[in-house]
């Protein structure tokens, strides 16, 4: 059993991750670094181990998820919705 942990953006991520989800985990900072969120100070990650597998989540809703098989990690982004002034259409 693998215990998951949190730690904040920006910080160090726990030893025992794939080399794919760090890199994973530096690109998604880098993209909110460059564009920053209002708030980003305050989020943190959360590390989470289902089936040997690492899941990592920011608090904004980004998830991060590991393939062993293909030794790659997959970024999800949560969606932005978009008012549109012309529901008429």
């Amino acid at each position: 059993m693998q215990v998951g942990t949190r730690w904040p953006f920006g910080g160090t991520a726990p030893s025992g991750l794939p080399e794919v989800v760090l890199l994973a985990v530096s690109t998604v900072e880098e993209d909110l670094t460059v564009a920053p969120k209002e708030g980003t100070d305050a989020w943190r990650w959360t590390l989470t181990w289902l089936e040997a597998k690492p899941v990592i989540e920011l608090d904004d809703g980004t998830v991060i998820r590991y393939n062993p098989v293909d030794d790659s990690a997959t970024i999800t982004q949560p969606s932005i919705e978009v008012e549109d002034d012309e529901d008429w259409i």
